[in-house]
């Protein structure tokens, strides 16, 4: 049976340090892809709209 072994000795506030860091920031980067989607999504909706409304 494996063993998962999570003892780093004086390494692991930088090891765990930087997990939260690398988790972070991915975390950051889809939350403001998401918005930055929804935002070009509601822009083309508009342009569409006013197509739409000039035929």
């Amino acid at each position: 049976m494996m063993t998962l072994d999570l003892d780093m000795g004086k390494y692991a506030v930088f090891v765990w340090g930087s997990y939260g860091v690398t988790f972070a920031a991915l975390s950051a980067l889809v939350v403001l892809s998401l918005r930055a989607q929804a935002v070009r999504r509601r822009k083309l909706e508009a342009l569409q709209q006013a197509v739409e409304d000039k035929r």
